[in-house]
């Protein structure tokens, strides 16, 4: 089940992103501590926010309750992330709150998902560091220099 496209791309502005830790650490009697990568793949979480329309918060609340069992089923939502705004396999940890009337037109509800795993770039891409930290230099001159058709 995918997010309907009908619906408004959820708001993050000021909300963080928690990765759940892949690491596994034990304290030694000496003070010091061991730790091991225990988890290749691990989740995030993150706070989202949307604003609605009654007709779009109407389909909303019938597609959270029947789409994806209230919740609990898996589906493709668009979220920003680090690598961008892309459509990433969430779900609901909970119910969401709202609908809080932020004007006679508008509602707003804001719930926590649960990202299934953490999206980073391939490994292959720490050969060019300098073409990551660069990369929107790269894509501005690629859009703006490149010759049109």
């Amino acid at each position: 089940m995918n997010y309907p496209s009908e619906l408004p791309a959820a708001l993050q502005q000021g909300h963080s992103v928690q990765t759940v830790s892949p690491l596994l650490r034990s304290q030694l009697a000496s003070g010091r501590a061991r730790q091991r990568r225990r988890f290749t793949s691990v989740p995030q979480t993150v706070q989202l926010e949307w604003v609605m329309t009654n007709s779009q918060a109407q389909l909303f609340e019938v597609w959270f309750r029947y789409g994806v069992m209230d919740g609990a089923a898996w589906h493709d939502m668009p979220v920003k992330t680090a690598l961008g705004f892309q459509t990433e396999r969430v779900r609901f940890t909970d119910i969401y709150s709202g609908p809080t009337m932020i004007s006679p037109q508008l509602l707003q509800y804001s719930a926590e998902v649960e990202i299934f795993e953490r999206q980073t770039l391939p490994p292959e891409w720490l050969d060019f560091p300098q073409f990551v930290a660069g990369s929107s230099i790269i894509d501005l001159a690629l859009n703006r220099e490149w010759p049109a058709p």
